[in-house]
């Protein structure tokens, strides 16, 4: 198969309407071609193509920024000489100087399938600031790794965030190229925004349902995604940071298992099986110890459970991480109602709202887990409709079948 950079940079009569344009790039570490090639680097080695600007999201053009709200600087990059502006910066939506200097914004991030993946919130924010520029936005699109599953509560008006881009499940199901047609449609944005599309993409096939896997090889988008295993993983344990359970930032396998120093997890365990065992299919849930070296209960012997979803017990259809990690946090609990589970502090620049309520898009997780008389089928009586409107929604800009 092929990505959108691969045909771009492989098929001149798709480059022609680039003669003589300026050419920015939005890009992070994961922007590389089949020959793992950076695409800037690729671009700039084209003839006709005149690049003028680059940018980063949130961790940097070269991920640089290990953790949430560590900001990138602007800088000249010292190969190409071009200026590398910072979207997740001293500003994260791009300003006049930075839109003066390009005509064509070219968009190849790969992301995780996930609403709380803020490079789906830079790309709204680049379409936006294109229609009122009057500028063209090419995404050159690359797999969502998670697939075409959909799950989670839509977010709720009013709850945007740089967490939050629009009224999306957790779990969306959507390429970057087809969230952009969705951003260009839903909020009626005048601007030239054109898609190269991949080839070959077949999201439903094994064994990566989604990641061409053993075909192309997998670089980190962002720091603490190292593998495939985290994008399928990451819509449920993304949640752990608006908590005081360590997501394992500071180990080997960050965003796959979870814990904290006063966690039993074989009572975590049996109490999941206890509460909703249909929530718990598709993956295998190991007991674990672990010790992060940064980050939260940095130094501390934690105890909890990781989830495998790299062997053939995983069930692409049947895996919900969303309503997996919803379960752990119910059963932590019931096990200990007073546990202080709920972490209070800025995340993504909001001060005043708590971070778990924000990844969530709205109240109703966190106050599902703390409503004691509360059962998985009120949580499924939540979801369940929000997610059957968007398997409908997001059928106009499916570009791939």
């Amino acid at each position: 198969m092929k990505f959108g950079i691969d045909r771009l940079l492989e098929t001149p009569s798709l480059r022609r309407p680039l003669a003589g344009k300026r050419v920015a790039l939005l890009a992070h570490p994961a922007s590389v071609t089949r020959d793992l090639v950076h695409s800037l680097d690729a671009l700039a080695a084209l003839e006709g193509i005149k690049l003028t600007a680059a940018f980063g999201p949130q961790h940097g053009l070269r991920g640089d920024k290990q953790d949430n709200m560590i900001e990138s600087a602007d800088y000249v990059d010292p190969v190409h000489g071009i200026p590398v502006f910072s979207l997740y910066g001293k500003v994260r939506r791009p300003t006049k100087q930075m839109m003066d200097s390009f005509d064509v914004l070219l968009v190849d991030l790969q992301d995780l399938g996930c609403r709380i993946y803020t490079f789906i919130t830079t790309l709204r924010y680049v379409l936006e600031a294109a229609a009122q520029h009057g500028k063209s936005v090419w995404v050159l699109d690359r797999p969502n790794p998670a697939g075409r599953p959909v799950e989670g509560l839509t977010l709720r008006a009013g709850w945007e965030s740089f967490v939050g881009a629009g009224a999306l499940p957790m779990r969306h199901g959507l390429t970057l190229g087809e969230l952009a047609a969705w951003f260009v449609r839903t909020l009626r944005l005048d601007v030239d925004c054109n898609v190269v599309a991949m080839q070959g993409w077949k999201p439903a096939a094994a064994p990566g349902y989604g990641w061409p896997l053993r075909k192309r090889a997998w670089v980190n988008p962002s720091p603490n995604a190292p593998n495939l295993w985290v994008a399928r993983c990451y819509a449920g344990t993304v949640m752990l940071e608006g908590t005081t359970l360590s997501e394992g930032r500071g180990t080997t396998r960050p965003l796959e298992l979870f814990g904290a120093p006063d966690i039993d997890p074989r009572a975590l365990l049996a109490a999941m099986a206890s509460l909703a065992p249909q929530w718990m299919r598709g993956c295998r849930l190991r007991e674990c110890w672990f010790e992060p070296t940064f980050h939260k209960h940095a130094g501390k012997l934690c105890a909890g459970l990781q989830i495998h979803v790299d062997d053939p017990a995983y069930g692409h259809d049947a895996f919900r991480p969303w309503r997996l990690q919803a379960l752990a946090f119910k059963a932590v609990r019931g096990l200990r109602s007073d546990y202080d589970l709920w972490r209070n502090f800025p995340y993504e620049y909001e001060h005043d709202r708590l971070a778990i309520d924000l990844i969530n898009g709205g109240e109703l997780l966190r106050k599902w887990v703390d409503d004691t008389g509360a059962i998985a089928a009120d949580l499924d009586a939540l979801a369940t409709p929000d997610e059957a409107a968007w398997r409908e929604e997001r059928e106009s800009v499916l570009l791939y079948r």
